[in-house]
């Protein structure tokens, strides 16, 4: 996206807008013209919705992304690495060669703690005998069906700037998500929902809050849009009650009217997602609440995701709408789970907590894979499973027993989407602590990611403040081994 000269711009707006029998007098006359009041129009006439589908830079292989975002960085030594040395020097000081130059979020050179085995039984399954430990059989009973990458890097070890990190690419504020830039890049194919939502479960939002999903310097309409659990899916959706359906749609119209009269004189593309804000949310006034009923499910999928309330608010309810909404033609939808901080305080233990955050998430993120996959829709939709950091191989001195955050090396899956099921990619040392074969970056990931929907993670850039700036800024590149 070029700059424009700001002088050469204000006269062409006056020129188009103030001049009685300019084009833009005769553009605007012609969409007010082509409007219908009496009934709801996918866009305004005349006005493109920046959320309609766009054209890729080479054939995708996805379509679809499902980000099931485990906030707090769960331990990938209790779920998924198998250390038996760790095991063998439990209690013992880790070699100061692996810590030399380090940074940890609570411990430091002075106060640094012993190894720490993992108290949890691990088995191997799956035809490439892929280690699960004993807390998720869910998930090992479709570890054929995913690329699970042990390796992965980050560089920030605290938990909002490391979830922004994981989301935007960085850990400043101010830069559009993932999901916006997919949504800018490629657009949506869904008219009567945004084009990337977010659901939340646990007692808690994610610490960095609406920022991490939100569309930094693009346009506003390409931000994530929350669905509540509860009530209205979106805040102030309902008609009041004094007004009736016409003189609603008479309100829309008039507003569109008056907001295509601005945007014609100042072509500023906030005024398009305003008046695309409006129409959708007339829309979303159907769709959501049908969106948000899952009583039309069969017995046999409640049953698959674990739901045993239609009404409850749980992580496994937003697996099932997640799959609703990609049916629907939402092109991005994320799912954050909380409560994944480890620590060992008391709310915080591997013993008990932990345990029960795997049981919340285990059936149900398998049960999304394999509800994809009998529906036709896993090979065109990227499944990701995954925190923004891991765990230690050192424990931490607390009340109760607990892992550090930990950025070198940490454990995410991904299924469908054209990546290479059944396989872990990456190795890491004895102790679980660095990569030692295939390490992979957050950007690499997300160039990664992008390259299966079609975009080209060095092209796909917006110009702002003089500078183009792109999810992976001027990193990462395509790991061609996570590839089918």
């Amino acid at each position: 996206m070029n700059s424009k000269d700001p002088l050469q711009d204000s006269t062409r707006r006056h020129f188009f807008s103030r001049c009685s029998m300019g084009l833009g007098s005769l553009a605007l006359s012609s969409m007010l013209a082509q409007r219908a009041p009496a009934a709801p129009a996918a866009n305004p006439k005349g006005v493109r919705n920046p959320l309609q589908p766009k054209p890729a830079h080479f054939p995708a292989k996805a379509k679809n992304v499902i980000y099931l975002f485990m906030a707090g960085g769960p331990s990938q030594l209790e779920m998924f690495e198998n250390k038996p040395e760790l095991t063998r020097l439990n209690g013992q000081p880790i070699p100061d060669s692996f810590v030399a130059g380090k940074r940890f979020a609570f411990m430091n050179s002075s106060h640094r703690s012993n190894l720490l085995a993992s108290k949890r039984t691990f088995q191997k399954h799956g035809q490439a005998g892929t280690w699960v430990c004993d807390l998720l059989p869910w998930t090992a009973s479709i570890v054929d069906e995913l690329s699970i990458v042990t390796t992965c890097k980050t560089e920030l070890f605290n938990h909002a700037p490391a979830k922004l990190f994981m989301n935007t690419g960085t850990g400043q504020f101010g830069r559009p998500s993932m999901g916006s830039w997919v949504t800018y890049g490629i657009g949506s194919e869904c008219e009567d929902l945004p084009g990337f939502v977010v659901l939340q479960s646990g007692p808690r939002g994610p610490r960095g809050g609406a920022v991490l999903w939100g569309s930094g310097m693009l346009p506003s309409t390409y931000q994530g849009v929350p669905l509540r659990n509860q009530g209205d899916p979106i805040l102030n959706l309902s008609t009041p009650k004094a007004v009736n359906s016409d003189q609603q749609r008479e309100l829309v119209d008039a507003l569109g009217e008056l907001n295509l009269r601005r945007l014609v004189d100042t072509g500023d593309d906030e005024i398009a997602t305003r008046i695309n804000a409006y129409e959708m949310a007339y829309r979303m006034q159907t769709s959501a609440p049908e969106l948000m009923d899952i009583r039309d499910e069969s017995e046999d999928t409640l049953k698959l995701y674990g739901i045993k309330d239609v009404n409850e608010a749980t992580y496994a309810r937003n697996c099932l709408l997640a799959r609703r909404l990609v049916e629907r033609g939402v092109r991005f939808v994320q799912l954050y789970d909380t409560n994944w901080d480890h620590h060992g305080g008391p709310t915080e233990t591997l013993e008990k907590h932990f345990p029960e955050k795997c049981k919340d998430i285990d059936q149900a993120s398998a049960a999304l894979v394999l509800d994809l996959k009998r529906r036709g829709l896993l090979d065109e939709t990227i499944v990701v499973w995954g925190g923004e950091f891991g765990r230690t191989p050192m424990g931490e001195v607390r009340e109760f027993t607990g892992r550090n955050h930990h950025i070198d090396a940490f454990t995410m899956w991904f299924a469908g989407g054209g990546f290479k099921p059944g396989q872990v990619f990456g190795k890491t040392d004895e102790f679980g602590f660095g990569a030692v074969e295939n390490g992979v970056h957050v950007h690499d990931l997300h160039a990664t990611m992008l390259h299966q929907l079609g975009l080209d993670h060095e092209r796909l850039t917006y110009r702002y403040q003089g500078r183009d700036f792109r999810l992976t800024d001027v990193h990462g590149h395509v790991v061609r081994g996570l590839l089918a």
